[in-house]
Parts: C-alpha cells; structure tokens; sequence
C-alpha cells in the first residue's frame, strides 16, 4: 500500500516537474519579458525571502571605522497564511454549523423542506463575492466582513450536499428498518445520516475549496493582511514574482487540505463499497 502510494505521488510529479522545467527554459532564453513572468528560480528565491522569519539591523563598528549593514528577510508568509488560515477555519466552522442541521432538517422533512427550498434557490445562486459592499456595510473591515463572506462561501456546498445525502438514501434500508420496528429517532439516527455521511463529507469538502477562493477576494478588500492582501500588495507595486510565490503558496495550502480531507474521507468511510480496493 505505502510503495503504490509514493508511485502515485511520483507520477503525479511528472507534469508539474515538465511544466517548471518548460517555463525555466523559456525565461532563460528570454522569450518572455521578466517583469511580467519571471523565471521559477525568481519565484523561489522570493518565496523563501517571503517564508522565513528574519528582519533588518545595522551594526556599527566604533573601532572599525565602518559600518555592517547585515539584511535579512520578512517572514511576512508565516503571518499572512495563519491569518488566512484563521478566517477559513472560523468562516467554514460558522457556515457548515449553520448548513449541516439546516440540511438534515430539510433533506428528512418535506413540510421544512418545501417551506425554506424557494428560499434557498433564490439565495444560492448569488456568489458570496455579490455580498462585499453590504458585508463592509453591515460589518465594517477586517476580519468579521471576511469571516461573514466565507461563512456563505462554505454554506451552500455542505447545505445542498447533505440535502442530495438524506432525500436519497436507498428505499431498501428504510423498509428494511421499519420492518425491524425502528422507530423515527432510531431510523435518523442509525440509517439516515450514515447512509447520507458520504453525501455530506463530499460537501464539506467542496465547501472547504469554495471558502479558500471567497478569503482571497475578500482580504482583497476588507483586510490589511493575509495571502490575498499581499498578493494584491505586489501587485500595486508590479513584483510579479510574489504574487506568483503567493499563488503557490495558496496552492500548496490547498493541497494540504485537500489530501487530509481526502484522508479523512477514506477513514470515516472504510464501511462504503466505493471505497473497496
């Protein structure tokens, strides 16, 4: 199992290694202006500039005569991604809270269900970008407009998937619980929501993705730090390379994310039949 994984993530380097090795050569042989693409050599050397935690100082030498001026680089990507990842946590936390026992309610109850669906067709089409002039308005700036924007970002997947997740569970379970004598609590309980746990981890990740892209538009605009304010930062004062260096950075994060809840969904789901090797 562990060789087939580390095949896999071999193979999966292959076409991102190709790519690099292509945008290097093009860069070195000058087929493209530095300043709008810079090479990954310059990407690189400014995401470790960007990463590590050090700073600036001068020490004067009385006896020398001289000075030594010794710099040293900013840490800012430290900072900047845990603020990132701060309103992502906080903002899913608050919008999957909200969508999970929504969904449940609206996925086993047609009466809730046909009460609040118009509501939610109406709504859910709306992208959370639309909500940035009423999130400053209602919130003012920093991180409560951002949080507010992600919330919704992360509500809709988690809502709709955990919906799909209750209204489909298979016909042949529920009868076969109520022939058992399963009561109403019981069949929730016990068939219900582990039948539709795939639905809703399928949202939930989902959710997760849609709420990395609303925090980088939203630092953008509402906030004075985190990936997407640095990004928009380098851009006013035309550093290509760090912004490509917080495109990846965003990228990895990402990544991270995604293999864990991908991890997490083969743990919790070790019962379903889709995940049978």
């Amino acid at each position: 199992m562990a060789k087939r994984t580390w095949r896999d993530a071999a193979v999966g380097l292959v076409v991102p290694v190709a790519a690099l090795l292509v945008w290097q050569g093009v860069a070195m042989l000058g087929w493209v202006n530095p300043n709008v693409l810079p090479s990954p050599l310059a990407v690189w050397r400014k995401w470790v500039e960007y990463l590590l935690p050090l700073q600036d100082y001068a020490m004067f030498q009385e006896n020398g005569g001289g000075g030594r001026l010794a710099w040293m680089l900013s840490g800012e990507l430290i900072h900047d991604t845990l603020g990132s990842l701060y309103r992502v946590v906080v903002g899913f936390a608050v919008g999957a809270g909200l969508a999970l026992p929504l969904g449940l309610a609206m996925g086993a109850s047609r009466v809730v269900y046909a009460w609040l669906n118009p509501l939610v067709q109406l709504l859910r089409p709306i992208p959370p970008i639309a909500y940035i002039p009423l999130s400053i308005l209602w919130f003012g700036l920093g991180n409560p407009p951002a949080v507010f924007l992600i919330a919704l970002g992360a509500f809709f997947p988690v809502l709709m998937n955990t919906i799909a997740g209750v209204r489909q569970v298979d016909g042949i379970y529920l009868r076969a619980a109520r022939n058992l004598g399963a009561g109403g609590a019981t069949m929730f309980l016990r068939v219900i929501l582990p039948a539709a746990v795939p639905y809703i981890l399928a949202g939930v990740r989902i959710g997760i993705g849609t709420a990395f892209i609303v925090v980088i538009v939203s630092e953008m605009i509402a906030v004075n730090n985190g990936l997407g304010f640095r990004i928009l930062e380098a851009r006013e004062y035309f550093w290509s390379d760090k912004i490509i260096a917080g495109m990846i950075t965003i990228g990895l994060l990402g990544l991270a994310i995604d293999v864990g809840m991908n991890r997490l969904n083969n743990y919790l789901l070790r019962w379903h039949r889709g995940l049978e090797q």
